[in-house]
């Protein structure tokens, strides 16, 4: 009984459903889009098709499009003829072989509803609708933050910052983010007013006004605007730039130091107090040093009191001390102050002991012993006036003085902790003693009537005077413990017989010495006798050497029976002789000596021949 039930109900349902196909099959049908997206300035393109029972054909295509519910004809199309009515739209519009309608240069305002008629006869009429959407993607939003700065202590809620987002169809949302945070509508907090403009084209301009209190965090924070809009189905979004806004706020710590560091400060060096509170805008800065029975100097008149610098220059010791910086806000009139003790490094009382204090003389010795006083440690050296390092330590031992020795030393006190920190302080040792000759010019060789100069070099302490004992122009010159004396003179008879005497004195004794003047003259003609003798003493032994050769070789027999007398020459043929004569007899005649010592005459010495024979 029920399966026969569920046939019959079977049966009349598949019989309804042809009935119903069969209905919609004989019905004229006609399909749009339901929407349509185009960016303005592009081509809209709306696609119009239909179904005419039997495969029949239509009889007429309308397109229209709705404003404020009234139908307006845009085209008629009769087989191939499309007549276009005189609207707006005339001139852009154009029908494709699929009868599509094709609308150019789209503004926003042809964003409306559009319908397409099909006329099909004896069928009957039928239509479809489709939107048009027009879109224009926004302008990148321009933000604009507040330029006067915001207080922290503000009872009004301020003004963040503006974003516009100009030229777009639909209007688009705008949002706020701090820190890449989104901000939300917030009572007596945020509030986030928005502001909507259609514009002559048609297009929308919306702006949006940030307002929110902030804290002294909001110093560094970063506000921008999202503009948020539909493209084709899907959200879309556009970013502005990041701001940071001034924010005021009062000073809650302040700091006060030196620089340089204070641990290198010296004597002599130009220093800044900085004086930083972390207020905004600075306080006032005001600047004191503590003096006696706790009282303060006020250095302020000597500060730039906007930065919150204290110069000070060359400073000493009396500079070291307890500094403050005390600040003052205008706003809520609150003082914060703050203290650094300074500490000028320095070198004094550099001194220098000499013992034994008494004159010193050569061959004696002294110790030099060096002091000074400085807060830090301090190593000393010992330096010539050459400003070589001579020794390390704060003594100095010098043994053995002459007047060589004699010269300033210096002493020089160093903080190796505090580059740059030194003091010097100089001592003259100086050895006292009678003068001492060092250098004369003597030999000197000269000629009659030539103009020479004498030299006489001496050391000496005190210093000496020289005098000569003949008449010329003398010029001295001193250095340290030397003196030297040039005395210019003609020379004469006198003067090469008995030479000159150089005398230096002082408080403590006279040393003299003689200086020597020979004849150039007589003394070349001594150079000569003297090369003379010389090749003499070669010729003659040459000669032995080659009568020794020949005995060796048999030509001179040896013997009494061999004897040859060499004292009374005969003129033979193979006799060899070898002649030395000296031409200047006269200056050789008191030098030349015999075998035994005696003088010879210039006669006997003119002239000497050896004969050599077989």
């Amino acid at each position: 009984m029920a399966g026969g039930r569920w046939a019959a109900g079977l049966a009349l349902g598949w019989g309804c459903c042809l009935l119903l196909c069969c209905a919609a099959a004989s019905k004229l049908e006609v399909s749009t889009p339901a929407v349509v997206e185009v960016e303005s300035g592009g081509t809209a393109r709306i696609e119009c098709n239909f179904y005419i029972p039997g495969n029949g054909s239509y009889a007429y295509i309308n397109w229209f499009y709705i404003d404020r519910n009234n139908w307006v004809k845009l085209c008629h199309i009769t087989g191939s003829e499309i007549l276009e009515e005189n609207t707006d739209y005339k001139g852009r519009l154009s029908v494709g072989e699929d009868k599509a309608l094709s609308i150019s240069r789209v503004t926003v305002l042809d964003a409306r509803t559009f319908v397409c008629q099909v006329g099909a006869g004896s069928h009957g009429e039928g239509e479809n609708r489709t939107e048009l959407h027009v879109y224009k993607v926004p302008e990148a939003p321009e933000i604009t933050p507040n330029a006067g700065g915001i207080s922290v202590q503000s009872s009004d809620i301020p003004q963040i910052a503006q974003c516009v987002s100009r030229n777009s169809f639909p209007p688009p949302n705008i949002t706020w983010h701090k820190n890449g945070e989104k901000l939300q509508p917030e009572e007596k907090m945020v509030k986030i007013p928005t502001t909507l403009t259609r514009e002559s084209s048609g297009l929308y301009t919306v702006s949006s006004t940030l307002f929110a209190h902030v804290t002294r965090e909001d110093r560094n924070s970063l506000y921008y605007c999202t503009v948020h809009y539909w493209l084709r189905g899907q959200r879309r979004t556009v970013e502005s730039r990041r701001v940071n806004v001034t924010v005021f706020y009062p000073a809650e710590h302040v700091k006060l130091h030196v620089m340089p560091s204070s641990a290198l400060v010296k004597e002599g060096d130009d220093i800044k107090l900085v004086c930083e509170a972390d207020g905004n805008p600075a306080p006032v800065f005001s600047f004191y040093k503590r003096e006696l029975e706790d009282s303060w100097q006020d250095l302020t008149s000597l500060a730039d009191t906007n930065s919150g610098v204290l110069n000070l220059h060359d400073v000493n010791k009396s500079s070291s001390g307890l500094y403050r910086c005390q600040t003052l806000d205008l706003d809520d009139m609150r003082q914060l102050e703050k203290d650094v003790e300074l500490v000028v490094n320095y070198i004094e009382g550099v001194h220098v002991k000499m013992e034994p204090s008494s004159p010193l003389h050569e061959g004696d010795s002294v110790r030099l012993s060096c002091d000074a006083h400085s807060p830090v440690a301090l190593d000393y050296q010992w330096r010539d006036e050459k400003g070589r390092k001579v020794a390390e330590g704060n003594q100095l031992l010098l043994s053995n003085l002459t007047f060589e020795t004699s010269s300033n030393f210096s002493c020089k006190v160093i903080a190796p902790s505090v580059p740059g920190l030194e003091q010097s302080k100089q001592v003259a040792v100086a050895v006292q003693g009678k003068p001492r000759i060092v250098a004369i010019s003597s030999p000197l060789y000269v000629r009659q009537d030539e103009v020479v100069n004498l030299t006489c070099k001496a050391i000496a302490f005190p210093r000496p005077s020289v005098h000569w004992n003949v008449n010329g122009t003398a010029h001295e010159y001193v250095e340290n413990q030397h003196i030297a004396s040039n005395l210019t003179v003609r020379v004469n008879h006198d003067l090469l017989r008995a030479g000159a005497m150089c005398r230096v004195s002082n408080a403590l004794g006279v040393s003299e010495k003689h200086i020597q003047l020979l004849d150039q003259k007589t003394s070349e003609s001594k150079g000569v006798i003297i090369v003379a003798i010389i090749v003499c003493i070669l010729v003659v032994a040459v000669l032995g050497s080659v009568i020794y050769f020949l005995h060796k070789k048999g030509k001179i027999p040896c013997g009494r029976a061999g004897k040859q007398d060499i004292t009374k020459p005969e003129a033979r043929k193979d006799k060899i002789v070898v002649e030395v004569k000296s031409d200047k007899l006269s200056e050789e005649a008191g030098l030349l000596q015999g075998a035994n010592g005696e003088k010879r005459s210039a006669a006997d010495q003119s002239e000497k021949y050896i004969d050599l024979r077989n």
